[in-house]
Formats: structure tokens, C-alpha cells, sequence
């Protein structure tokens, strides 16, 4: 399916390989879009620091008021406005891990409104789909609902930010036909058994 095939990882850049080969080693296999972005190493760093500054703020010394679980679902939700198949699967995976619901996923992924999520997660959403799909109509009225829930401005920033960098990777994927591993069908969705004390 992918229209650009993806590069050897014994032929990366030594840093690239590093932090694929991690990668693997923690989940267990490569998640395409490591192996995809690679055909351009420069671009790869580009976008891997990026997603990591607001995917994991830690990583670069800063806090975030979103936890990761509400970050995921950002990038499920809108995702799943850009139609970008790769990313509601992949990020779907990780939302129901973070969770630890295995319906959330799908729920947002076709209409938030009526998912099982907090009134301020709905809130969170209902202003990344606008960021989403009409940021050039975003108004000061946006922000109070995002202010009530206790949402800072520095929390709006990251939803804005994740919703339009995912923008950016959900296009990319679906461009060159990037494809969900299929491991991430199955993350989450059964509780694991808790082993014996």
C-alpha cells in the first residue's frame, strides 16, 4: 500500500536507528510511521522532536495540563475528522491504553459528543475540531468554555498545537498510503489478565 517504500533500518543514520530500535524494543515492533518518515532523515528529526515536545512535554522540561490520555484523544478525534486512517488506529491504540477504556477510541473517533468522556474532555474536543476544521473562525467565545474547565492558556496552546501538527502528519500518511501496523487493532481493547501475586 505505501506508495514510498520504506528504507532498510540497517541503512538509517545511526541516531535514527537508535531511536527506532528502542522503539521496538518497548512496543514489541516498529510502528510505520517510524520507517516511513526515514526515506528523509532530516524531516524525521524534525517531526519526532516536534511530536515528542508536545507528545511528551517531560522530554523537553516542560508540563503540560492535558494528560497523555487527553492528548491521544485529541489526535484520535481530529484525526478521525481528516479521515486519516493511520492515525485514528495508531493513536486509538494508545488512547485505550492510557484509558485504560477500551471503547473510548471508537467513540470519539466518530462523534465525541456522545463518547464517555468528562465534560471538560468534551470541551477539549469541542474546541480542537473547531481548531481542526475551522480555525480561521476561532474567537475569544472559545476559549471561555476551555477557561471554566480549568484549561490555562498554555493548555489551549497544546490543544491547538497537537491538532495542527496531526494535521500536518494525518496528510502525510494519507498521501503516501501509510498503513496501521496491525497490531494496533487489538491494543487495549481486552483488559490484560493480572498475573497471580
Amino acid at each position: 500500500m505505501n506508495r514510498y517504500p520504506h528504507p532498510e533500518i540497517k541503512d538509517l543514520p545511526e541516531d535514527l536507528r537508535a531511536k527506532i530500535l528502542e522503539v521496538q524494543d518497548k512496543a514489541g515492533f516498529v510502528p510505520n510511521v517510524f520507517l516511513a518518515l526515514a526515506r528523509r532523515p532530516a524531516e524525521w528529526r524534525a517531526f519526532f522532536a516536534y511530536h515528542d515536545a508536545l507528545m511528551v512535554p517531560e522530554s523537553v522540561g516542560r508540563e503540560s495540563g492535558l494528560s497523555k490520555g487527553e492528548r491521544e484523544m485529541i489526535v484520535t478525534t481530529t484525526s478521525a475528522a481528516n479521515q486519516c486512517l493511520y492515525c485514528v488506529v495508531a493513536h486509538g491504540a494508545i488512547l485505550r491504553i492510557y484509558e485504560k477504556k477500551p471503547l473510548v477510541a471508537d467513540q470519539v473517533a466518530v462523534n465525541h459528543r456522545k463518547a464517555d468522556i468528562s465534560p471538560r474532555q468534551r470541551a477539549m474536543l469541542d474546541f480542537a475540531m473547531k481548531v481542526c476544521l475551522q480555525s480561521h473562525a476561532l474567537g475569544e467565545e472559545d476559549f471561555a468554555p476551555l477557561h471554566a474547565h480549568g484549561f490555562s492558556d498554555e493548555d489551549i496552546w497544546d490543544i491547538a498545537a497537537i491538532t495542527a501538527f496531526f494535521g500536518l502528519s494525518n496528510r502525510m500518511a494519507s498521501f503516501s498510503g501509510m498503513m496501521p501496523n496491525p497490531e494496533f487493532y487489538l491494543m487495549g481493547r481486552i483488559p490484560k489478565e493480572k498475573k497471580p501475586a
